[in-house]
């Protein structure tokens, strides 16, 4: 069923019921999340966070990596999430917080799974937010913060000209070979001939420390390897290099 994101009103909404669980079914097809500079140290611990570009937009995002190939989430093992940590991004669902005029607005996926006449009522009889609702708010509203922070983050990444594109070489248990490219990583070198000054400047706005986050959690490449292997299609070997520009390959993940 298609994604249906709609404003949410007191009014068109003041019988939905959100049902509240530990399962991610609606995450199954997600390979790619986005992630806030809030939540980098605790997801660097357990999956690799990358950056990518839209090149239609012109802008670069930061991602955590959930698989190694389109549609498949190796963090779910059936509706179960693999690991003690779950991106605020998948964690918002079914909500979201979107433009709505001159401001952010709450918004609703009135298609989801997770709506019916059971779970968390959304307004009281009064139609007044709930005690639920007022904390999902919140919780959007902690988001939305994090991503502008995030979005100055990633302007000053790019402005310092400290990424690079990587390159992840595969070799499957059956011995099948892809490459996963369109990924950026920062160049550490780079970073440390940066200008004292510049530097402590991003250790005072907390960027340094977002840098080495993102930079640290290459290291979970090797729990996708791992995850894999509760799949149809283990992955054996994989291989991580920096490549020019022009020598990426086309076959690249999409957020």
């Amino acid at each position: 069923m298609a994604i249906n994101f709609v404003p949410l009103d007191k009014e068109k909404h003041k019988d939905l019921k959100v049902a509240v669980s530990n399962t991610f079914k609606f995450a199954k097809d997600t390979h790619l999340a986005a992630a806030t500079i809030r939540e980098f140290a605790q997801l660097a611990a357990t999956m690799p966070l990358v950056f990518i570009e839209d090149a239609n937009a012109k802008r670069h995002h930061v991602v955590a990596m959930l698989g190694m190939e389109q549609n498949k989430n190796l963090f779910l093992t059936g509706d179960k999430w693999q690991g003690p940590h779950v991106p605020m991004n998948i964690l918002r669902y079914p909500f979201d917080v979107r433009p709505d005029g001159d401001k952010l607005g709450v918004y609703i996926d009135e298609n989801s799974d997770l709506i019916g006449e059971e779970g968390e009522a959304l307004f009281t009889d009064a139609g007044e937010p709930t005690e639920f609702l007022q904390n999902r708010q919140q919780f959007l509203a902690d988001l939305a913060n994090s991503e502008m922070m995030t979005q100055r983050f990633v302007q000053q990444v790019v402005d310092l000209d400290l990424l690079d594109p990587i390159q992840i070489r595969l070799t499957y248990q059956s011995g099948q070979q892809r490459n996963v490219t369109g990924m950026l990583s920062i160049n550490e070198k780079k970073v440390l001939e940066l200008p004292e000054e510049k530097v402590t400047e991003l250790h005072k706005s907390g960027f340094l420390g977002a840098m080495y986050a993102v930079m640290m959690s290459a290291g979970q490449l090797n729990r996708l390897v791992e995850l894999s292997n509760g799949t149809d299609n283990p992955i054996r070997s994989m291989q991580l290099s920096v490549v020019k520009p022009e020598e990426a390959q086309a076959e690249a993940p999409s957020a």
